[in-house]
């Protein structure tokens, strides 16, 4: 278990918090970003003279959201002796340049960053020192600051920072990530372009409403689309959608920071992520790396958290519950994140320099019970998880590196019989075939994604003024674990709702029940060899911890830990598109995230392999055509091969038991 450090009992929070609005920002093309400025407050309500250190946090997603931005980072930090900037970006909120905003695709975002921390730490109430703290989008903008290593950024907390467009935010493996084009609607619902224009509003609101209908009448058409309403956001779903080849635009330092890592501010890091978020390859490589190129402390935590669960504080993620040390919530958030920059804004002793490096939870140890819906149990409530959660349990653990050198990388081999083992192969040649139809897609249930958002409609009765449409909005596509079986209320899946193990097209193998508990900790890899009669199709894989019957879940329970998908055309790398000649067996891999589960005794360790996860990613029409760009779609028999000569497996990190 981690020791989490104290808070100080001699640090008393500031009564008053004064807050300066709008404060127009200049960058150097001329250009103001509104931001807000927070601040410790004097008795008769004016701004306290300082100099404080800053706290910066810059965001597309309204600087005065008060559940995102105002009290967790505004009012908090100030009323512990810090002035806090948060930051309309270039073109979104009060921010001018107005129509020049690109999603996560600024070119400009790296210079900004700079400019606003430098012009933060010449105020006369800092003392100079500037601290940047941001999830998601915000972390992509507290990244672009750093690789411009301005003076003034002492400190980071980076937390669920993509560091690849092209490798996990937008595309992974060759396919579209499609969380992102319910993402775009999200930036377009309230972008300044469209404030006085009711047409352009009414689409994008058509849009919201129509999300689902919209990903089922792919593929897109450029102008046809809901987003045509702001065009600068429809031409960068069509750079996701459309480019799948290393580019000028991929290249995009904003959009490529993994390859930077050397131009990176050598400052005092924290990277937090979850098992279960999107991001969490990206998150723990960026530790590995900046851990061994930079002299400054760096700090990796990784909890049973989907892409919003840390701060939402819940114990369970999906359909699943960790336990009550994995909530965490902003109490726990903001406590960890004062003691880091009270280290190093304010030169505070506080411990934090001998918290170990690396802090994981690890999965599994539960009894596999169910629990009654809990109101907060991830995104969804009780919604999906109405029958309960299963108590996978799990808990923290101290490392000093990542990945764990101690981990043995163990292949578990495809045998026939559906079988998994790590038993090499000695059969000279088997085989395992499926129907992949573009038009029968196989269903994402439980996968690391960020929230499918749809706009719900107003509830009758209620005034807009009253709630927002981000008020409205709630997730159609489950972000964290689950049972693998169909079900009615869940999108793209059809009667009679089987399990994903009794669909045709999808072909499992696993081991036999465990006869001693089994930890996977680190990164993970699936080599197979396949073959296709398509020109182009996908192959996905997901790792799946299988409960045996129990008198409350009589089937079963099919818990999914990790998945992810290879394009054909891109199994060479994505410098260029090979299509692929039908019949011809070719090796290839996926690239799982990382994880850590305990795998328990009596469980089986199970892998599937399909040709799609819909909406998790756009569906392959197999036709080899232009990416997107599709005029009908085939079915396509796809082949994974196993033998001596083709020993398809699963590379696990699996760690050793201790004597």
């Amino acid at each position: 278990m981690s020791k989490w450090g104290p808070m100080p009992a001699d640090r008393q929070a500031a009564r008053r918090v004064v807050v300066s609005r709008n404060v127009m920002v200049p960058m150097r093309d001329g250009k103001r970003l509104a931001t807000d400025i927070y601040r410790p407050g004097l008795e008769n309500g004016d701004p306290a003279p300082g100099p404080f250190p800053v706290i910066l946090t810059r965001t597309s997603y309204d600087k005065s959201n008060p559940a995102m931005q105002v009290e967790p980072v505004g009012h908090f930090f100030a009323a512990h002796g810090y002035a806090v900037a948060i930051q309309d970006l270039r073109g979104r909120g009060e921010s001018e340049d107005v129509g020049n905003y690109h999603h996560v695709a600024n070119p400009a975002e790296g210079d900004d960053g700079y400019d606003t921390v430098e012009w933060l730490a010449r105020q006369p109430w800092s003392n100079g020192r500037v601290g940047m703290v941001g999830t998601s989008h915000s972390a992509v903008c507290t990244n672009a600051a750093a690789l411009k290593r301005p003076p003034g950024l002492k400190a980071a907390w980076i937390d669920s920072a993509p560091t690849s467009g092209m490798d996990w935010q937008c595309r992974r493996g060759g396919a579209m990530a499609m969380q992102m084009f319910p993402a775009l609607f999200v930036h377009a619902h309230d972008a300044p372009e469209i404030r006085d224009d009711p047409a352009a509003m009414a689409r994008i609101e058509w849009g919201g409403r129509h999300m689902r209908n919209q990903l089922l009448s792919m593929p897109f058409k450029p102008g046809q689309t809901a987003l045509a309403a702001v065009p600068n956001l429809e031409r960068i779903l069509f750079h996701y959608y459309y480019e799948g080849t290393r580019n000028e635009f991929w290249a995009m330092e904003t959009l490529e920071n993994k390859t930077r890592w050397d131009r990176f501010a050598d400052i005092p890091c924290v990277l937090s992520t979850g098992w279960y978020d999107l991001f969490t390859e990206e998150a723990t490589q960026q530790f590995a790396e900046l851990a061994r190129l930079k002299s400054s402390p760096m700090r990796l935590i990784v909890g049973p958290w989907n892409h919003t669960a840390m701060r939402g504080g819940a114990t369970a993620v999906g359909e699943v519950d960790f336990g009550p040390s994995a909530a965490w919530g902003y109490p726990v958030y903001n406590r960890e994140r004062l003691r880091w920059f009270d280290r190093w804004l304010k030169d505070i002793d506080t411990g934090v320099e001998n918290d170990p490096p690396v802090r994981i939870f690890v999965m599994g140890g539960g009894d596999g019970t169910m629990s009654p819906p809990k109101a907060n149990a991830g995104v969804f409530g009780a919604g999906i998880a109405a029958k309960g959660l299963l108590n996978h349990g799990g808990g923290w653990r101290e490392e000093k590196e990542w990945p764990p050198s101690r981990a043995l990388r163990t292949p578990f081999y495809l045998h026939a019989g559906n079988r998994l083992s790590t038993a090499k192969p000695t059969a000279d040649e088997g085989s395992a075939t499926w129907t992949h139809d573009p038009e029968h897609p196989v269903p994402t249930l439980g996968a690391s994604v960020a929230p499918f958002l749809e706009f719900q409609p107003l509830p009758k009765g209620i005034s807009a003024d009253y709630l927002s449409t981000r008020g409205r909005m709630s997730t159609f596509v489950h972000d964290g674990p689950m049972h693998q079986r169909e079900r009615p209320e869940m999108f793209a899946c059809r009667e009679p709702y089987p399990m994903l193990a009794e669909r045709p097209d999808v072909v499992v193998f696993q081991t036999e029940p465990l006869a001693e508990d089994v930890e996977v900790t680190g990164l993970v890899r699936v080599h197979l060899w396949v073959s296709s009669t398509a020109l182009d199709t996908d192959f996905t894989a997901k790792l799946v911890d299988v409960y045996p019957p129990s008198t409350e879940v009589p089937e079963g329970y099919h818990m999914n830990i990790l998945d992810s998908i290879l394009r054909a055309r891109f199994r060479e790398g994505f410098t260029e598109e090979k299509l692929m000649e039908p019949g011809t067996i070719y090796p290839i891999t996926i690239v799982l995230p990382p994880t850590a589960n305990v795998f328990a005794r009596g469980h089986r360790i199970r892998l599937d392999i399909a040709s799609s996860s819909f909406p998790q990613f756009d569906v392959n029409p197999n036709t080899g055509e232009p990416l997107g760009r599709h005029t009908h779609t085939i079915r396509a028999l796809n082949t994974v091969h196993f033998g001596r000569d083709r020993p398809s497996h699963i590379l696990l990190p699996v760690i050793p038991r201790e004597a």
